[in-house]
Parts: structure tokens; C-alpha cells; sequence
């Protein structure tokens, strides 16, 4: 599934990663592809740029192309990527507890990153059970270029800092989080496995959506496992970044993951995952296990 809305993405050509831009017609045959040359995302989302009037601008000094064979990472190394835990009252019950009093969030590292297309792999040594966790990505961007930073923004000012929307995967090794929870340990290796992050491949503006109201699914194998709208989250985006911005400075490029509807389910070698969030498009990996490494 495309876009509803222009969006950005990025390709790689040989020798250089460029950015893209998509605008959709009325079929996929009618939408178009502009290639908007070699750039610096973060650049961008610092100057305030890529919002919906500068992308159109952009398209039409773009060079027109066929759709790309494959994608890049959206942001490539985000200075931050914070997830948000139990925002849905559904998926907070079926592991047995309750939506908590005020958002909850953790980071993940950033080789967990995987662009549309590249595998989840799931570490040869473990042998329990690793779910995927649809959600609502946000890149951060400034409209004001003199802002490097933002700390202590409120619910009602927040999601002024969004610069767009993307589809996210928040893989975890589910049996570890629990082992890791019972022993007091951070959450922090389930959720952070190389690969067991991916994300876009495009980004919609903020400004050419609502990120408010849209259905986020889940499909394995084509069996649909997640479905909600994020109307149904329990802290609202401006909530999400409210508490966020208390603890850290929020900057250009960083990524924020808004929590995960019911459904999650065990993925092993050979799935298909692929999120769809409305109007953003479609994230599809295959799932691999790796191959025992040899020992000398």
C-alpha cells in the first residue's frame, strides 16, 4: 500500500543515497516518483523543511522516476529512538496489567534500525519467543530553524515539533523482557537486538494528515494480528512528547515510537511482517534466524 498524502523517502543510486518524493493519483499507475537528488535529512528537519508546501516545492524542481526497486532508512542515525510502552489498554490486559497513570518509554539502539525490505533477524543463541509490535512512528523536525532543541514543551505545543508520520516495528524478544522484568533488569536488550527496528519507508508530513485518528495493522503471513486506531491510545502524541520533553531535549531526526495495539504474536524464520498505518503506507520485512557463526 502507497501513501494517500506526498511523502518522502530515501533510495539508494550507486554511490549515493538520495532523497525521494512520492505523490500519489488515482491509481498506483497515476502516481508519480521524483528524485530530489543526494541530501542531509537531519539538515532538513533542523531548517524546518520537508513540511507538505516545501516538499511540493521540491518535487517540482525534482527529476520524475520510476518507483525505486528499494528503499533506505527515512532518518538514518536519529539521535534518539524512544518507544512508548502500554498505550493501548488492550495490549496493556493481555499481558495481564493496566494503562499507566502517565506515559512510559524506553530507547532502543540505533542498530536496531531496518529499512523496508531487510530482514529481522532473530540471534541464532535464542530460542524464545520474539513478537512484532505495529506502532506509529514520529520524526521530529522543527519549524523554526533557530531551535536546535526542545525541552519542556506542552501537550497543546508538542505535536508542533512532528515533522511527519512513519510506520514502525517495535520487535521484542518478549520471553527475555519478562525474565528481564522478574529480575528488576531494564528492559533494554529485548528491545534492542540489531534489526529489531524497522521503520518507514516513507514519511508522510505532519501538516498532509492526522496523526490523531488513523488504523494501524499488523499482518503475518497476510493474517491480519493488530488493528486499531491510534484514537484509541491512551496518551495523545502531545501527551507523549509532554512527558518526553521533561526528561530529555527533543532535536531534529529523532524518532518516537507510540505504542502498540493488542494482538502481538510470536514471528519465526521464514515470516512476513508488514505494518500499515493509514494514509502512510505499508512496511514489509521478511524474518530470518541467523546462521550459528563459526568458532575457530
Amino acid at each position: 500500500m502507497l501513501p494517500h498524502a506526498p511523502a518522502w523517502f530515501r533510495f539508494h543510486l550507486p554511490g549515493a543515497t538520495h532523497l525521494g518524493a512520492f505523490e500519489p493519483g488515482a491509481t498506483a499507475q497515476d502516481a508519480r516518483w521524483y528524485d530530489l537528488g543526494p541530501q542531509d535529512v537531519h539538515a532538513l528537519l533542523a531548517q524546518g523543511a520537508l513540511r507538505l508546501q516545501d516538499l511540493l516545492a521540491r518535487m517540482r524542481q525534482g527529476r520524475e522516476m520510476a518507483a525505486p526497486s528499494s528503499f533506505a532508512l527515512p532518518v538514518p542515525r536519529p539521535g534518539k529512538i524512544l518507544c512508548v510502552a502500554k498505550n493501548y489498554v488492550k495490549h496493556a490486559r493481555e499481558f495481564g496489567a493496566e494503562a499507566p497513570p502517565e506515559p512510559i518509554f524506553f530507547a532502543k539502539l540505533p542498530d536496531t534500525l531496518r529499512a523496508h525490505g531487510e530482514p529481522v533477524v532473530i540471534p541464532h543463541w535464542l530460542d524464545s519467543r520474539v513478537d512484532h509490535e505495529a506502532e506509529l512512528g514520529l520524526v521530529l523536525g522543527f519549524s523554526d530553524p533557530q531551535q536546535k532543541g526542545r525541552k519542556y514543551v506542552s501537550a497543546l505545543d508538542g505535536p508542533l515539533l512532528v515533522a511527519g508520520y512513519t510506520p514502525m516495528n517495535d520487535v521484542t524478544a518478549r520471553t527475555l523482557q519478562g525474565t528481564d522484568r522478574d529480575q528488576k533488569y531494564p528492559w533494554l536488550r529485548s528491545k534492542s537486538f540489531d534489526t529489531f527496528c524497522p521503520t518507514g519507508p516513507f514519511v508522510v508530513p505532519a501538516d498532509a494528515i492526522d496523526g490523531n485518528d488513523l488504523e494501524v495493522a499488523m499482518t503475518v503471513n497476510g493474517a491480519v494480528k493488530q488493528k486499531a486506531r491510534t484514537s484509541e491510545m491512551v496518551f495523545s502524541i502531545g501527551k507523549i512528547l509532554e512527558a518526553i520533553a521533561r526528561c530529555t531535549t527533543l532535536r531534529p531526526g529523532d524518532l518516537i515510537a507510540t505504542g502498540t495495539p493488542e494482538g502481538v504474536s510470536a514471528i519465526a524464520h521464514g515470516d512476513s511482517l508488514t505494518v500499515t498505518v493509514e494514509g502512510l503506507g505499508t512496511l514489509r520485512n521478511p524474518v530470518l534466524r541467523e546462521a550459528a557463526p563459526m568458532v575457530s
